[in-house]
């Protein structure tokens, strides 16, 4: 989930993996895969990098569930 603000301020968190398009004249609009639209003070480019973030986080978390599952330490630097 990423964080996002609506012009009234007050915040919203949205399934990053269920937005389809952001389109940015001069308000961002977000369109989410069922049709839902949400207005919002972030930039597309931001609202990007919010992702980017997110999805890192998620990888980095399953890798980390799949090291101690495995009881293995990885070596530092390591894939």
């Amino acid at each position: 989930m990423i964080v996002l603000t609506r012009l009234n301020s007050t915040r919203l968190a949205v399934n990053a993996d269920l937005i389809e398009r952001i389109a940015q004249s001069p308000d961002t609009v977000v369109v989410m895969a069922n049709g839902a639209q949400y207005v919002v003070l972030e930039t597309l480019d931001e609202i990007i990098a919010l992702t980017v973030d997110y999805r890192a986080r998620v990888l980095t978390a399953a890798r980390t569930a799949a090291v101690q599952a495995a009881g293995a330490v990885p070596a530092p630097g390591a894939p």
